[in-house]
């Protein structure tokens, strides 16, 4: 019980995240079969089991196209962060500080610690990806989701196009179709409206105790 304690103590902020999403994504799925079904009645069509709906590409394209932005919002992020600053965000590093710093700064190599992991101390390509790693996999990450993406959502498009009783079309014309750029960009322009605001407001406004803000009684010029 005191090693189960330690680690979720330990693991909080992942675990709680990791509820919170498992509650939304099952919050969606009931909503969204309700939704669907509603459709179905009012089109004069049966209505499908929760399981069904699970299982269909309306509900992977929904959800897909949320994670798919997500990705690359973080992605974008921490690549941006290396280079660009915000002057008294305590999402920027400090004015002087940008690039991606020395092997000193790092801990890479020779400058590595005892407690340094494995790849930082190993040198070569193996240093070499695991200093990009983070960015590689959200990176990864987002381009399978927003694949995933184009395909659920060229399902479900043509399911639509077989209901109104319009052909289906390919996965390549699907790319170029309104539908899936609407899905795309309406979810994109709200991840870079919450980074950017999240960058400007953490000048000005501060919250005590998160690792996020800067201390309430730091300067707002204080960058870091």
């Amino acid at each position: 019980m005191s090693r189960l304690r330690g680690f979720v103590r330990g693991n909080s902020l992942s675990l709680a995240f990791l509820a919170i999403f498992l509650a939304a994504l099952a919050g969606q799925a009931v909503a969204g079969w309700h939704l669907y079904n509603q459709d179905q009645h009012e089109h004069g069509e049966p209505g499908v089991s929760l399981a069904r709906f699970l299982t269909s590409s309306r509900f992977a394209a929904e959800t897909t196209e949320n994670w798919q932005s997500e990705f690359l919002q973080f992605t974008l992020y921490i690549a941006a962060t290396i280079w660009l600053i915000q002057r008294g965000s305590s999402e920027s590093k400090t004015p002087g500080t940008e690039g991606a710093g020395s092997d000193e700064d790092e801990h890479l190599g020779a400058h590595a610690t005892d407690r340094s992991p494995a790849w930082a101390r190993a040198g070569g390509l193996r240093t070499a990806v695991y200093s990009n790693s983070l960015v590689v996999v959200f990176g990864a990450l987002f381009l399978a989701s927003w694949g995933a993406q184009s395909i659920t959502g060229w399902r479900d498009f043509n399911e639509e196009q077989v209901a109104h009783h319009e052909g289906p079309v390919s996965w390549a014309r699907y790319l170029t179709e309104p539908d899936f750029w609407d899905r795309t960009l309406q979810n994109w322009q709200s991840e870079f409206l919450a980074v950017g605001t999240m960058a400007i407001f953490a000048v000005y406004l501060r919250q005590r105790g998160s690792p996020e803000s800067k201390p309430v009684g730091a300067p707002h010029d204080a960058t870091g």
